[in-house]
């Protein structure tokens, strides 16, 4: 199950791979971590939030909710479904934080509107004691795409320069993009 359900996420196919996903349930069988955080990707779009919601409830039940990849995995998938709120909740109660659930967070807020809210908790992140990462960096870029967030752009900027993430195409594009 698990290899079917994750190559078909992985090309694209997430149609497909929440059917598999219901027909593995409906079997009897338990997902696992790797088949929770795979068919959470899937649900990453608005048209998938039921399912989402239902396999998030899937997880509670099966006591995987204190797993930092699965929790990082949910907030993922509200944020890619726009529900800013539900991503906050599920980062709010996480026991673990490391920089990817960090970043997952930000990414959250930035691509949902919310750039000041991305800046502070970006800000937040780093007084808590993590080391932002390349993707961190594209992440809160993205928070910085008004006129107004400028000069916070700028700083970041410097950060990226400070933490050696200059020549990083990635960063460099989204850089160029701000």
């Amino acid at each position: 199950w698990s290899i079917m359900i994750v190559a078909y996420n992985r090309n694209g196919r997430n149609k497909r791979a929440l059917e598999l996903f219901g027909q593995m349930q409906r079997q009897g069988f338990k997902p696992g971590a790797v088949i929770c955080v795979s068919i959470l990707d899937a649900c990453g779009c608005p048209e998938a939030l039921a399912e989402g919601k239902t396999i998030h409830a899937c997880i509670i039940a099966s006591g995987f909710k204190s797993d930092v990849i699965i929790e990082t995995a949910l907030l993922s998938m509200y944020g890619k479904c726009g529900r800013v709120v539900d991503a906050k909740r599920v980062f709010d109660k996480m026991r673990c934080l490391d920089v990817i659930s960090w970043t997952a967070m930000i990414a959250a807020f930035a691509q949902n509107g919310y750039g000041k809210d991305a800046c502070e908790l970006y800000w937040r992140m780093q007084q808590e004691g993590l080391k932002p990462n390349n993707v961190t960096f594209v992440s809160i870029l993205d928070a910085c795409d008004s006129p107004a967030a400028l000069t916070e752009g700028k700083v970041i900027h410097s950060g990226i320069i400070a933490a050696g993430f200059e020549s990083d195409v990635v960063v460099g594009t989204a850089l160029l993009n701000m």
